[in-house]
């Protein structure tokens, strides 16, 4: 049995789960917010109990210490020497990782040298792994790629219409995000609902806040939403998803912002929030969209009819589906959007669902929401990218 921890850092946060391998026992999973803040916050969850503290996090290296005393605080562990490895998810690696790596001088070089194509997360993941580096120096790092799962992508699905020396000179292509959920959603789907089937075509639909899609075929990642960063693809809580680039040229001219700022607006001021006017959050557009506010359906349709025009995409790119799933926040969560999703493509992709069980799935239940007859199978599946951190954790020190 090997203990190994999974990594999450965001730029004021961190995220962990122990797992006992290769059980895939959790042992304990919790959260640091608000890093950088005198009320930060602490969480930790472990054999059905939780603690909660608010307390000053000034750097992350404070909450790494957090969590490691809380282990053998509450007995989790005896000695930090039981954990084997620490996974690190890292957002973006580029052209250069299609699998995880050893987290060490070289792999970190690279990733510091992508801090342009992800200035959001890129930085919190270097200062994470050195504050776990710190804590635990002989405990070997991995990271694990958002875009590793990606680099099955041929040359046409990756790259954009720009003069192809750019491609070649800048690396300017596209390499999607939320792979490691991806690739577990697919696997999940073929070994527990395809039966292993050989040339399985499978729809996996990422939806949260960040919301993207992926074509697989035969467990290999043939297309995505997300572009050169996690700003492409669908519209999003605060973010944009795919526009006319002419827009940025226009409103350029109309507001006087320039390019940096727009940028910052199609990142975290548009997608539901800026439509809406009222959240980035579904559950409030949600509530606004039943009591008859007008911004909030157009807003709830807006999203719905981005998200089925991919599917319908990824339905040609892999002529035809077997299996359409349905994860991440509001993927999981939320009957709501599922139904305006799937009632914009059940015609014509021949679905057949039962939207009275589609209801009644929330809050981290799996269920198969269509009915015999229809012409593929479309679940709900909870994601879990932290148990494929640990998987690849596993394999490192097994």
């Amino acid at each position: 049995m090997y203990k190994v921890m999974a990594v999450n850092c965001g730029s004021s946060s961190l995220k962990y789960k122990l797992y006992e391998m290769p059980e895939e026992k959790v042992l304990c999973s919790g959260l640091a917010e608000r890093i950088g803040h005198d009320d930060g916050i602490f969480k930790i969850k472990f054999d059905g109990k939780e603690d909660k503290r608010v307390l000053p996090i000034p750097d992350h290296a404070v909450a790494v210490n957090l969590v490691l005393e809380a282990l053998t605080k509450f007995g989790i562990v005896k000695s930090l020497d039981e954990i084997k490895c620490v996974g690190h998810r890292v957002v973006q690696g580029g052209k250069y990782f299609s699998h995880s790596v050893d987290f060490d001088d070289e792999s970190e070089a690279i990733i510091a040298k992508l801090i342009p194509l992800d200035p959001l997360h890129a930085p919190a993941h270097l200062v994470g792994y050195h504050a776990f580096k710190d804590a635990l120096p002989d405990v070997p790092a991995i990271a694990v790629f958002d875009t590793a799962f990606h680099q099955t992508m041929e040359e046409e699905d990756y790259l954009y219409p720009i003069p192809y020396e750019w491609s070649q000179k800048y690396d300017c292509r596209r390499y999607g995000a939320h792979g490691t959920s991806h690739q577990y959603l697919a696997n999940k789907a073929i070994k527990e609902y395809l039966g292993g089937k050989p040339n399985s075509r499978i729809i996996t639909c990422h939806i949260g806040s960040g919301a993207s899609l992926a074509a697989v075929r035969d467990g290999k990642c043939v297309a995505t939403t997300m572009g050169l960063t996690p700003l492409g693809g669908v519209m999003m809580g605060t973010r944009t998803g795919d526009m006319d680039p002419s827009v940025t040229d226009y409103l350029a001219t109309c507001t006087g912002l320039d390019v940096h700022e727009l940028y910052d607006v199609f990142n975290k001021k548009s997608g539901l929030l800026g439509v809406s006017g009222i959240s980035n959050d579904t559950r409030d557009i949600e509530a606004a969209a039943l009591q008859g506010n007008e911004r909030a359906i157009l807003t709830s349709n807006l999203f719905a009819r981005r998200v089925a025009d991919f599917i319908g995409s990824y339905f040609v790119r892999l002529g035809g589906a077997d299996m359409m799933v349905f994860s991440a926040g509001i993927g999981e969560n939320s009957p709501y959007y599922r139904r305006l999703i799937l009632e914009r493509v059940e015609e014509a992709l021949g679905l057949k669902i039962d939207y009275k069980l589609n209801e009644s799935i929330y809050g981290g239940k799996e269920a198969v929401i269509s009915l015999p007859g229809s012409s593929m199978i479309v679940a709900v599946i909870p994601t879990d990218e932290e148990v494929m951190i640990a998987r690849d954790c596993y394999k490192r020190i097994a």
